[in-house]
């Protein structure tokens, strides 16, 4: 092989290597945020991927929103802060639409403790985690010099909820927004804490603006959208809102297993709705409702 075909066919590989690279996809010099550790609950560690707004709102206006995954919620963040794992979730896919709407984003990994395959498991919904998620939102509010409101998705809004209720002063959160939130708990099995829904916390101490979204495709077990106003009837936030999502790609009832209904890309994840549930998101915090 002569030096110009060997070289023709160096640079043929690097072109093909570019177009297998999925689209949308970081490269190896691309960051998904600012990766941050910090001590938590027996000495463990807990890190977050922290992404600031290219167009930042004024100081006053400000806001920053603390993301909680469902599943395990170990995201296995990597260095560059891109999650590895539960990159389908619907709170990752919306870190965009956020950006573009102005507001400061932390996603929350699991505790260095809480890398198994259950992730989280019982924790959820423990005073520790509440304390850790405590210790994450003074963070951010101290980097971002923002208002804090914590969102959780699926099982993540277990976490929110539980923060949302026993945290008070700088470490509790400004408002709470609960998506497709874990409302029917079932049986557990050998697996107990799969039983817990948002309805076991003190729902009642939470006093800040509290949003509830679901959708009404939704066929998860675990988060039927009728059950939502249960939560702002024993909630007694200082403003309240139940919304309902219509449309988007939904597949009716039936057509999907029980594990797929309960996944981000379902109705139970917002699918292909993402960023009209981001923009609902940041109207209800700014301007007070989710609709315009």
């Amino acid at each position: 092989m002569t030096w110009c075909s060997l070289r023709a066919a160096i640079v043929w590989l690097a072109v093909a290597d570019a177009v297998l690279v999925p689209a949308g996809a970081p490269s190896a010099a691309e960051s998904c945020g600012e990766v941050v550790t910090i001590e938590t609950h027996h000495r463990t560690t807990t890190r977050y991927a922290l992404v600031f707004p290219s167009d930042p709102a004024p100081a006053a206006a400000r806001v920053a929103l603390v993301l909680l995954p469902g599943g395990g919620g170990h995201l296995d963040l990597d260095d560059r802060g891109c999650a590895r794992a539960l990159k389908g979730n619907s709170l990752v896919r919306s870190i965009p639409h956020f950006r573009d709407l102005g507001l400061v984003t932390a996603l929350v990994d699991a505790p260095s403790d809480h890398t198994g395959e259950d992730g989280l498991m019982g924790f959820r919904g423990s005073a520790a985690h509440a304390e850790d998620l405590g210790r994450i939102i003074k963070d951010v509010r101290g980097r971002a010099s923002a208002a804090v409101w914590i969102v959780g998705t699926s099982r993540g809004s277990i976490s929110a909820a539980n923060a949302a209720s026993r945290l008070t002063g700088p470490a509790a959160p400004d408002g709470v927004v609960l998506t497709s939130a874990v409302m029917s708990g079932g049986k557990g099995g050998q697996r107990p804490w799969v039983t817990q829904t948002v309805f076991d916390l003190r729902l009642e101490a939470i006093r800040v603006p509290v949003l509830v979204i679901g959708h009404a495709d939704d066929t998860c077990v675990r988060s039927p959208a009728n059950l939502m106003p249960n939560i702002t009837a024993r909630t007694s936030g200082a403003r309240e809102q139940v919304v309902t999502v219509t449309g988007g790609p939904g597949r009716a009832a039936g057509a999907q297993s029980s594990v797929e209904a309960c996944e981000g890309r379902a109705p139970h994840g917002f699918i292909e709705q993402e960023a009209a549930v981001a923009a609902g998101i940041a109207r209800f915090i700014r301007q007070g409702a989710y609709a315009p």
